[in-house]
């Protein structure tokens, strides 16, 4: 197997075992390596390969038998099987961040100060400046988390922190995927500029026109996938 580093993801994972899948070299009926194993030949952490051997055996590749090991059930590519799961999660969780955002920019273009207005400012302009689908990500849940700061909700504060780890894995999945289409890149300056000038109703608007076309593009990839299947 192909070492493929100590901060791969769990994607990676699941490439470098499929490698394996595909050319032969296990084949079914056999048992793959132990944990252990898999973790010294990949390079990566026991967390990431466990993970990754978990979504092989949901998707009925790979069976684990208690005692025994893990077997290799099927050969057959998952990565579209695969896409189609994780873009489906990216859509859940986009749906459940405009119920979010949708009422904390109402609050916040109520309640911000002249220091949320610096921050989002600063934000903003660091998520233009974003290169890297990381990068972006980063950028874009900081300018919304300051957003929901801004709203003076504690309540809708910790409930959206809850969201924010899989909002970044999403938003990266998003930047990283060429068939999604995102908003419009002045969106988020209008829905900024909202804020700014206290319209609780446009900064509502604003939030639709953010996340719903990338609502939208998610449904069009899901539909065609699921139709063709």
């Amino acid at each position: 197997m192909r070492v493929v580093g100590r901060r791969s993801s769990v994607d990676e994972v699941i490439a470098a075992i499929n490698e394996q899948l595909v050319s032969g070299a296990w084949v079914p009926g056999q048992r793959i390596p132990t944990e252990q194993e898999l973790v010294t030949g990949l390079g990566v952490s026991r967390a990431v390969v466990r993970e990754a051997v978990r979504a092989l055996v949901h998707l009925g590749r790979l069976e684990s038998r208690q005692g025994a090991g893990t077997f290799v059930v099927s050969t057959a590519d998952p990565t579209p099987m695969l896409r189609q799961l994780r873009l489906a999660e990216v859509h859940d969780v986009f749906e459940v961040q405009l119920a979010y955002d949708v009422q904390a920019a109402r609050l916040a273009a109520l309640r911000r100060d002249d220091a949320d207005i610096r921050r989002l400012r600063a934000l903003l302009a660091r998520r233009d400046r974003a290169g890297s689908p990381g990068e972006f990500a980063a950028a874009d849940v900081e300018f919304h988390s300051a957003i929901v700061l801004a709203a003076r909700n504690p309540l809708l504060l910790e409930m959206y922190r809850y969201l924010l780890e899989r909002l970044r894995e999403s938003l990266e999945t998003l930047r990283a995927d060429a068939e999604l289409t995102e908003c419009d890149p002045l969106a988020h300056q209008v829905l900024l500029k909202a804020i700014v000038d206290g319209d609780a109703d446009a900064a509502a608007m604003a939030v639709h026109a953010v996340i719903e076309p990338s609502l939208k593009s998610l449904r069009g990839v899901l539909d065609e996938k699921g139709n063709a299947q």
